[in-house]
């Protein structure tokens, strides 16, 4: 537990962070977007903050600098260095979506039409629902596989290390040590303030709010944004998604970034013609996207493929659209601007991979006719087939993806795939604006992104056990698809009768938004702090109870979990695909899956106890986790690696089926080997 100073030191370094982030966030914005108001201008400061600060771990974290104070100070100077050097944008001007910003209060003077409270209330209910699995993980600390996989202990491998650049090898499963980690540089930035994960549980809440306030502005250019919050709010609700609240999982990040893109892009259109402040300006004699914004989105783009593969298809759709609806002559222009944003927000893990391994992708080893480096092992974990592969196989059909469908989707599964389809089709007609025709390409390829992707139905072969759990690499395009439902141009009419949501076009318009807005900041502020007052005890009873009781493993790691929990600053081996608990309540235990590293970026388990004990002596660990992660029928009830370590030097600590926990007291002899 963390005493009140160190608590309000966490406190004052999340707070200098968030502020200066936005600092250079909100004058970045300015110039890029001056004409951006609102809801929009927010989405828009938030997602140029967040690279901010994904931009200053990167740098700090490739050479060992990934510490708090570095952090904070590169962070200030990135955002009072913006403020001081880029050029101020002259008056805010019109809306830059040409068709105004759009308050939630209809007419000035009226009460909120019927249909925008009812959105609201549907937002509400939404975050209410997700806030309440949150608390659970509060409970008992974050117990999803994943999170306890790789997105717990990459994060706190960074914390630790203060490295990003090297690679950090962890079970044998799908080279998941060559994913991008923008969401765990997130949960490190957390684990540098208050030198634990007290922020864990609770980011995702965030992202999922900053996904609301996006489908609102999805909608808003097209006086719709009460229906696309509604929608879009009902398909982050549904089941597949709930593994995201209270841990690690990165869907909902991904979500963000790919609604922010698309909510940027349909509140600007024009030409790409530069102000004389060094900001964008419109072309009315444009279809294309100015400057600035082709920047943020793919900003957007390049965050949302940096935390997850699968956002890798609908980011290159986003950045080819936009140079494709370009006028002529500007293209080219349009395509580097929008795609070298890209790149410096999502490529840096591309580029550590190309350094290490000679190819950005490592999970593909050929290009066409061409050969790539890439690590010479099987996948494993799971067996990978796609549901593309299963569209024509009746049994599985029936076996599994219907129920898994009603399962991961609820029963209104048929309603909201033909509605979230009708949506993406319907902005794909000649009548749809450019820019909603890339938005909805955009929501194509992420379908198809889960149509192909090789874990979409993984399992052995006609059993895709993991097809439930892979409806959340659908879901983007569930969201999306919803979302643009009532901005197609075929039902925008219809869905905009039904509330009087209307355009402010003046530039100083004293609308109820405008009123608003002005309470905006006074209770944002009294909502942080009552944040920090009830964080304090809060924080208090999560690290108590964390781990302190966990029923989410085979039984031994159970056991193995609560008693890391009283270890410090110890070097633990483990066999065990889940390791996150092992890193103890203060994260200061150094855990390593041990393995042998390959070309290329490779990385097995050992397969002789010599060989396992050279490694051991060679990591100079303290204790020894030897595990399967289940029990499995007609197996030892423990792991060759238990029978390898055990010995004069290993004294036994923890035995309970499938783990052994030794405490080595010395080096162990190779050649005693049993």
């Amino acid at each position: 537990m963390l005493d009140l100073p160190r608590y309000l030191l966490g406190v004052a370094d999340i707070l200098l962070l968030a502020g200066f982030a936005l600092l250079g966030g909100s004058t970045l914005r300015r110039m890029l977007l001056p004409r951006f108001s609102g809801p929009p201008a927010w989405i828009a400061t938030g997602v140029i903050g967040l690279a901010l600060l994904i931009w200053t771990a990167e740098i700090l974290g490739s050479f060992g600098w990934l510490d708090p104070l570095p952090y904070v100070v590169v962070v200030a100077l990135a955002g009072v260095g913006c403020r001081a050097l880029v050029p101020r944008v002259a008056g805010r001007g019109r809306p830059s979506d040409g068709k105004g910003a759009l308050s939630p209060t209809g007419p000035a003077g009226r009460a909120p039409d019927p249909i925008t409270l009812i959105a609201l209330l549907v937002a509400v209910a939404a975050v209410v629902h997700f806030a309440v699995d949150v608390r659970a993980k509060l409970l008992t600390g974050m117990t999803g596989f994943d999170s306890t996989w790789y997105h717990g202990p990459f994060a706190a491998g960074f914390f630790q290390s203060g490295d990003t650049w090297n690679l950090h090898f962890i079970a044998p499963q799908f080279l998941a040590w060559f994913y991008p980690a923008n969401a765990e540089l997130f949960h490190a930035a957390g684990m540098l303030a208050f030198g634990r994960d007290l922020l864990s549980p609770l980011l995702n809440l965030g992202w999922f709010v900053g996904c609301l306030l996006a489908l609102w502005c999805i909608g808003r250019p097209y006086k719709v944004a009460p229906w696309s919050l509604a929608l879009g709010a009902a398909a982050l609700s549904v089941p597949a998604l709930s593994d995201q609240a209270g841990e690690a999982r990165n869907d909902i990040v991904g979500i963000f970034f790919l609604l922010a893109a698309v909510a940027v892009l349909v509140n600007a259109r024009g030409g790409s013609v530069e102000g004389s402040a060094g900001g964008a300006r419109e072309d009315a004699g444009g279809n294309g996207v100015a400057t600035g914004a082709l920047i943020v989105v793919g900003l957007a783009a390049g965050l949302a493929a940096g935390t997850k593969l699968n956002f890798l298809l609908p980011a290159f759709v986003l950045i080819v659209g936009l140079a494709g609806i370009a006028p002529r002559g500007m293209r080219w222009r349009a395509l580097w601007a929008s795609g070298l944003a890209a790149l410096s927000a999502g490529g840096y893990w591309n580029l550590r991979n190309l350094a290490h391994t000679g190819n950005p992708l490592p999970w593909f080893d050929r290009l066409g006719p061409i050969s790539l480096p890439a690590p010479e092992q099987a996948l494993g974990g799971r067996q990978g087939h796609s549901v593309f592969g299963y569209l024509a196989d009746g049994s599985v059909w029936s076996e599994w993806f219907l129920p898994g469908l009603h399962h991961g989707l609820t029963i209104l599964w048929p309603l909201l795939a033909a509605l979230a389809l009708a949506g993406l089709a319907l902005c794909l007609t000649r009548d749809a604006s450019p820019v909603l025709r890339v938005a909805a390409l955009a929501g194509l390829a992420t379908g198809v992104a889960w149509l192909i992707a090789p874990t979409s139905a993984s399992g052995p072969a006609g059993m895709p056990r993991g097809f439930e759990s892979g409806l959340r690499y659908l879901a983007p395009a569930l969201i999306l698809g919803l979302a643009l439902v009532p901005a197609a141009p075929a039902l925008r009419g219809r869905f905009a009768r039904f509330s009087r949501v209307r355009s402010t076009f003046e530039p100083h318009s004293d609308s109820n938004l405008d009123r608003a807005l002005r309470w905006a900041r006074p209770a944002l502020a009294l909502g942080v702090a009552v944040a920090i007052a009830l964080g304090y005890p809060i924080q208090r009873h999560y690290l108590r109870d964390r781990y302190s009781d966990p029923t989410f493993a085979a039984p031994g790691l159970n056991a193995a979990f609560r008693w890391a929990r009283s270890i410090a600053d110890s070097r633990i081996a483990t066999t065990s695909t889940r390791q996150y608990p092992l890193y103890g309540t203060d994260l200061s235990n150094r855990v390593q899956y041990v393995g042998v590293e390959k070309p290329h970026g490779g990385f097995v388990p050992p397969t002789t106890c010599r060989a396992w004990r050279r490694l051991l002596n060679a990591g100079h660990y303290d204790y020894v986790i030897a595990s399967r992660d289940r029990i499995e029928p007609g197996e030892p009830p423990y792991p060759p690696a238990a029978v390898w370590t055990a010995g004069p030097w290993a004294e036994p600590v923890l035995s309970k089926p499938p783990t052994k926990v030794y405490r080595l007291i010395a080096r162990l002899d190779p050649s005693a080997c049993p």
